[in-house]
């Protein structure tokens, strides 16, 4: 199911003003759409632009399925997040894929 233009608007949004708030170190948030997926990419301030993870959408404009881009396989992967599911808000996989990039661990505690 292919992402529609008013979920993909709804979905950079959240992720540059959740990147702002939290990861200050980014210099931004870049999205590339291919079908049902999301691929988000930290831009560095250097201007070097890494993987971070992607989001499949599901029907939903604010839940996910999640893959952490593992740089050991150069790809994605399904992945758990720290609470224990499989699908994220675009912030919760923000926030757990630069707490692993950006050591940030604090990333993963709920209050």
């Amino acid at each position: 199911m292919k992402i529609p233009e008013s979920i993909k608007g709804s979905l950079e949004q959240k992720l540059r003003t959740r990147q702002r708030e939290r990861w200050p170190q980014l210099r931004e948030i870049q999205v590339r759409y291919r079908g049902e997926f999301a691929y988000v990419d930290a831009v560095m301030p250097d201007g070097e632009v890494n993987p971070l993870f992607r989001l499949r959408y599901g029907g939903y404009a604010s839940v996910f399925g999640f893959a952490i881009y593992l740089w050991s396989k150069e790809g994605y992967e399904d992945s758990i997040l720290p609470n224990g599911s499989f699908e994220a808000t675009p912030q919760e996989a923000l926030d757990c894929a630069c707490g692993l990039y950006l050591d940030g661990p604090s990333a993963w505690v709920t209050n």
